[in-house]
C-alpha cells in the first residue's frame, strides 16, 4: 500500500476506528485527568518550571514551536484561568506572536529539569502591553515590552515514560554531542550566508553574552553586532 507521500507501507491508518483497532481507548482515569482551570497542583508545577514550549498555528495551517525560559516561576498565575508569560529578547522573527494575531489558540508544554512528569496547557492567547504588569517580570534590570496573556481552556498532566525512554535527565544516557551541528553551522548553511562558520560563531557567542535580557542600544542585527 502507498501512503499519501508515495511511500510503500503495509497499512495506512486513516480513520479513528482503524486507529482504535490497534490501540484500545484510554481507561476512565486517564480520560478524566484533564481539567479546565489551574488548580493548586497545576499551580505548584507551573511555579517550579523554568522552561516551556509554545505551539501555535500559522495562517497556512503549519505549526510553530517556540521555547521560553526564565528563572522558575517566570509564568505568573493571575487566577485559576489566566496566566501571563513575559516576552524576552530573541531573534525578532516573532513567529509565535504573528501566529497568535491570526489565530489565538495555543498549547503549552511545561518541563522541570530532573522531573519526569510534565504539564500540558491549552488556551487562547492575547498580546498585551502594560507597564505595571510588565514590572512584575523584571529580571537583571530588564522589563519586557510585551506580555502573553493566556486564558486557560485545558490543563493535563503527562506521564514520565518519554523521559524514561529518552534518558533526558539521566546524564549517563546522554548521547555524544561531538558531531552535533552548531547554530552557527546551520545559519551559514541554511541561510546561504557569505561568511565563515568561525565568524558566525563569534556573533552567536557575543549575542548570547549581551542579549539574554535586553538589546544594547547599538544592536541592529547580527552583522552590525559583529562590528563592535
Amino acid at each position: 500500500m502507498t501512503n499519501k507521500f508515495g511511500i510503500e507501507v503495509e497499512e495506512v491508518i486513516t480513520t479513528i476506528a482503524e486507529l482504535r483497532k490497534v490501540i484500545a481507548p484510554a481507561n476512565q482515569r486517564v480520560m478524566d485527568k484533564s481539567i479546565d482551570h489551574i488548580d493548586d497542583l497545576a499551580r505548584r508545577f507551573i511555579e517550579k518550571s523554568p522552561f516551556l514550549i509554545i505551539a501555535s498555528q500559522r495562517p497556512d495551517k503549519q505549526l510553530d514551536l517556540s521555547p521560553r525560559g526564565d528563572p522558575a516561576g517566570f509564568v505568573k498565575i493571575i487566577d485559576k484561568r489566566t496566566i501571563i508569560i513575559p516576552d524576552r529578547t530573541g531573534n525578532r522573527r516573532m513567529d509565535t506572536f504573528e501566529n497568535i494575531i491570526q489565530n489565538p489558540e495555543i498549547a503549552l508544554y511545561f518541563l522541570i529539569p530532573g522531573n519526569g512528569d510534565t504539564l500540558r496547557v491549552n488556551g487562547e492567547a492575547s498580546i498585551i502591553r502594560d507597564k505595571k504588569l510588565a514590572s512584575c517580570f523584571e529580571v537583571q534590570g530588564s522589563i519586557p515590552e510585551m506580555l502573553l496573556l493566556i486564558r486557560i481552556k485545558r490543563v493535563m498532566s503527562h506521564c514520565p515514560k518519554c523521559m524514561i525512554r529518552s534518558g533526558l535527565w539521566d546524564t549517563n544516557k546522554w548521547p555524544d554531542s561531538e558531531d552535533v551541528p552548531t547554530l552557527a553551522e546551520m545559519m551559514v548553511a541554511h541561510g546561504k550566508l557569505e561568511m565563515s562558520i568561525k565568524d558566525m560563531q563569534k556573533i552567536v557567542d557575543r549575542d548570547a553574552r549581551v542579549r539574554v535580557y535586553s538589546d544594547p542600544e547599538e544592536y541592529f542585527g547580527y552583522v552590525n553586532l559583529d562590528k563592535k
